[in-house]
């Protein structure tokens, strides 16, 4: 299975939540959501930054993709950026591939 870094935002929605019930504890949705797609939830954090949480989970694309599309769906996340964790060496080598027959314009 894959690690991906799911990083992103909560909407107002969210954060009247958040007002309502200070405790409440995210990472058991991020669990949940993951779950129902066959997904392993390895860590969740909120952030200071750019973005207000990130949720590292093991499985594939699809699955993350389902997990993006249902939770912005529901109005309460915005702006989910999906990041791979992968080995350099893969897409190196397939750089190197194509750079030794990519020719540039007037080349």
């Amino acid at each position: 299975m894959a690690k991906f870094y799911a990083m992103g935002n909560y909407t107002a929605k969210a954060f009247e939540g958040f007002i309502k019930d200070p405790n409440t504890d995210r990472s058991k949705a991020a669990q949940a959501a993951g779950d129902a797609v066959g997904a392993k939830m390895i860590s969740y954090d909120a952030l200071r930054g750019s973005f207000d949480f990130i949720v590292v989970f093991e499985g594939n694309f699809e699955q993350m993709a389902g997990i993006k599309l249902a939770t912005e769906a529901s109005g309460a996340l915005r702006n989910i950026n999906i990041c791979e964790a992968i080995k350099m060496s893969g897409p190196a080598q397939q750089a190197a591939k194509a750079a030794a027959s990519y020719k540039v314009p007037g080349k």
